[in-house]
């Protein structure tokens, strides 16, 4: 009598398979503006519970923040179980809290209470919107939430580790998803870099830019290049040019053209030639009043 207390007083062990996993999220995620339920399926021994299976509690009344299990619901479970699961038991049930969190609400309790009150039996709860998912048994004749918890594969593989909260699982819809949102750039990338980098970029593309039109304007456009001319300044006549290759000094024995010398300047560092002295005495000389008489 002691044991079974005992027994009774500890917390039960539970495993649970991953396709059982991806069966509920899958259901909560169809849903999920809404509760829904569903039962699990599996056995019981020696203070362990193994769920197997589950089955949808379709047409259940559902409301914004809690669900029912209806008339209805029950003859569908028990025909599935009949005809799938005739050597299993039922040993809890499950529920999506779309946006609640994970906790048993005083309408979960009193489900638990009344249609799952077997000392090995669970509840199940999973939040669609936070990925968020945990499991409640009895500990005596309280509920509280279960931390011993152990991911399985029916298909043959080993046990994931005992967590209160398993790894997400990703169907095809939700990989796709997600890849498409990778290859998209978030907006707020660009905001995400330093200062610095964000105006060095900016700098090297505007510098680019100016890159581009200059060759293009170079290539495309004639190119106006300045040639300086030697003019002689008493005649006012050109006499050569400055080639702008080699930068010397090129006689020409045409000019093309004259030049009004009182507009222009002798260039830079060029030798300024003296006015031509007049012939004649000059103005005041002895030489000069003897030709006045």
């Amino acid at each position: 009598m002691k044991d079974k207390e005992q027994a009774m007083a500890q917390a039960p062990r539970v495993f649970i398979d991953t396709g059982v996993l991806r069966q509920i999220r899958q259901h909560a995620r169809s849903c999920a503006r809404s509760e829904v339920c569903g039962v699990l399926i599996g056995s019981e021994k020696d203070g362990q519970v193994e769920v197997q299976a589950c089955i949808a509690g379709l047409n259940a009344a559902q409301g914004g923040t809690h669900v029912t299990f209806t008339q209805d619901t029950w003859e569908h479970i028990y025909q599935i179980k009949d005809a799938q699961y005739p050597s299993h038991r039922m040993v809890g049930w499950y529920h999506s809290h779309p946006g609640f969190g994970v906790f048993l609400s005083e309408h979960d309790t009193f489900i638990h209470q009344n249609f799952f009150s077997a000392s090995l039996q669970i509840a199940w709860v999973y939040d669609p919107e936070s990925d968020e998912e945990g499991c409640f048994g009895w500990v005596g004749k309280r509920l509280e939430r279960l931390s011993e918890i152990a991911i399985t594969d029916g298909k043959g593989g080993e046990g994931a580790g005992e967590s209160g909260k398993t790894e997400p699982v990703l169907f095809a819809q939700e990989i796709q998803e997600e890849e498409e949102t990778r290859a998209e750039p978030s907006p707020d990338a660009a905001e995400s870099l330093p200062a610095w980098v964000r105006w060095t970029v900016t700098a090297l593309s505007y510098f680019a830019v100016a890159a581009l039109g200059f060759a293009l304007s170079w290539f495309l456009f004639p190119q106006i290049l300045p040639v300086p001319f030697l003019v002689d300044i008493q005649t006012g006549r050109v006499i050569g040019h400055i080639d702008p290759r080699t930068g010397n000094a090129v006689v020409d024995t045409h000019p093309p053209f004259d030049i009004d010398p009182g507009k222009l300047m002798p260039p830079a560092g060029a030798p300024v030639q003296p006015p031509a002295t007049p012939s004649g005495p000059a103005p005041g000389s002895e030489k000069e009043k003897h030709a006045q008489q």
